[in-house]
């Protein structure tokens, strides 16, 4: 294992070398938060194809492959359909806004006092997804170094929090580029085809598993419509999400940089849930089909090309947990701390600001490494993260986007009757059930379209300051947060 051992120590020192080097960038706020605004379409593709495919993607999507056969390639699949959406309908008019948080856009959308609330649903959203992200290192360094559950979590979390850090959206777009790189040969070209030729290729695949395992629609109905309303819909209003479109140099980048991660995405989906199968021919009486990647990875592929292949897993897993991790920083002190604080104020493009998100990222860094560790059931965590996110603020900002008539008061009312409708339902259904997302979807966007018709419509001015943003026109007004008091 010496030479597995020497890739993951190289690979984890490059990533602590990049976020330092990401330092000597970040000069400003909108360095620090959305990496200048500068990034170009293969470095926009790259990143934003990193995030969405986190550890769920790859050791979740090898698992769902090795329980249901092709057809687990749906989650994964799902969130590529959402970040195609994204990028074909929305992340050009996202790009325009020039803002640094969904919250923002709410208020410059209904004219303010959407913020706080939004922020906190919106901040517990991204700090479980950090969470769940963080807590994926004990799985893979187990693999690597037989090592202890919270000395995993602390080792892989310290070394996010320090590049992320240092460096904000600078060090995590370079490190994001590697794991893009790491991810696309270790798990693409390396491991899909060694597990194929391990498992006696399909046909052998084929003779060996049920029939259900090479149907599109086995893992069921009512299971890929609920990925569609979690994971596709979730793609197209989460923090981490947007804070990458705000990064694009252009509305075009978005939309082309972000179809193409999209269709990566697509590809990535097929290639877990064909690893995952291959592992049910090899190993058709694992513990848990979880198990299933570090499983093949270890027994099946040579000495080096296992250690970058576990840097790729690793590379997921971080991607993932960077992204959220900025997000859920930027967040905290944009839209709760700053306002609780009453502290609006212009956007001092300097040190100070730059000190403060850099301040927060290490706050949140330790929450999210110490609820880690205090956190056993990942799959619930992330669930009542998504569910959150989707019945709290889809339909007022999609509401937003589309319906000229929502006021604030009907986002307002739709946060809340949302959220409390999925936290209450979860209560009474538990946690893993189907029914807290669809009826409180349906709760939220009745409430968002019951109080806007009851109430007066938006003002006239703050829907024209509101369409200058989105056309682009108004860039000197971009990073100006919208007074509370409006």
């Amino acid at each position: 294992m010496a030479v597995d051992y020497t890739v993951i120590v190289v690979y984890l020192a490059g990533m602590l070398a990049m976020g330092w080097w990401g330092m000597r960038r970040a000069k400003s706020k909108s360095d620090f938060l959305v990496a200048g605004r500068r990034l170009g379409p293969a470095m926009y593709s790259g990143t934003m194809a990193a995030i969405v495919l986190g550890g769920a993607s790859t050791i979740g999507g090898v698992g769902l492959g090795y329980q249901y056969g092709l057809s687990g390639a749906w989650m994964v699949f799902t969130i590529g359909l959402g970040l195609l959406a994204l990028s074909v309908f929305f992340s050009a008019r996202i790009a325009r806004l020039k803002v640094y948080t969904v919250s923002e856009m709410l208020d410059l959308r209904y004219g303010g006092r959407a913020g706080v609330i939004s922020g906190v649903v919106m901040w517990a959203y991204t700090l479980m997804l950090a969470v769940t992200s963080t807590i994926a290192y004990a799985t893979i360094f187990d693999v690597l170094f037989d090592m202890n559950r919270t000395v995993a979590i602390i080792l892989g979390g310290s070394i996010v929090v320090a590049y992320s850090t240092l460096g904000g959206m600078w060090s995590i777009t370079l490190t994001d580029m590697v794991q893009f790189v790491v991810k696309t040969i270790g798990v693409l070209l390396l491991l899909l085809p060694i597990a194929v030729v391990k498992a006696g290729g399909f046909s052998e695949m084929k003779a060996k598993l049920p029939t259900s395992y090479f149907d599109p629609l086995g893992i069921g109905g009512q299971t890929i419509f609920t990925y569609v309303l979690i994971y596709t819909f979730g793609m197209l209003i989460g923090q981490d999400i947007w804070q990458r479109v705000f990064t694009a140099r252009s509305d075009r980048t978005a939309k082309w940089g972000g179809t193409v991660a999209g269709t990566y995405c697509l590809a990535y989906a097929l290639a877990g849930a064909v690893i995952g199968t291959a592992a049910k021919v090899l190993y058709p009486k694992l513990g848990s089909p979880d198990d299933a990647f570090a499983t093949i990875v270890k027994d099946e592929l040579p000495v080096g090309v296992r250690g970058l292949v576990l840097a790729a897993a690793l590379a997921a897993v971080m991607s993932t947990s960077s992204g959220a991790l900025i997000a859920c920083a930027t967040v905290a002190n944009n839209d709760i701390w700053s306002r609780l604080k009453g502290a609006v104020r212009r956007d001092g493009e300097g040190h100070d600001e730059v000190s403060g998100n850099r301040a927060f990222i290490l706050i949140m860094g330790v929450v999210v490494i110490g609820t880690a560790i205090a956190l056993n059931n990942v799959v619930e965590a992330l669930t009542v993260a998504y569910n959150l996110l989707v019945g709290g603020l889809l339909v007022p900002i999609l509401g937003g986007l589309l319906w000229k008539r929502g006021t604030v008061q009907g986002a307002l009312a739709s946060v809340i009757v949302g959220g409390l409708a999925v936290i209450g339902l979860m209560a009474g259904y538990g946690i893993l059930a189907n029914e807290p997302v669809y009826y409180g979807l349906l709760a939220s966007l009745a409430a968002y379209v019951a109080v806007s018709l009851a109430t007066r419509p938006t003002d006239e001015t703050v829907l024209a300051t509101w369409r200058e943003r989105l056309a682009g026109r108004n860039p000197e007004l971009a990073s100006e947060p919208v007074p509370a008091h409006q």
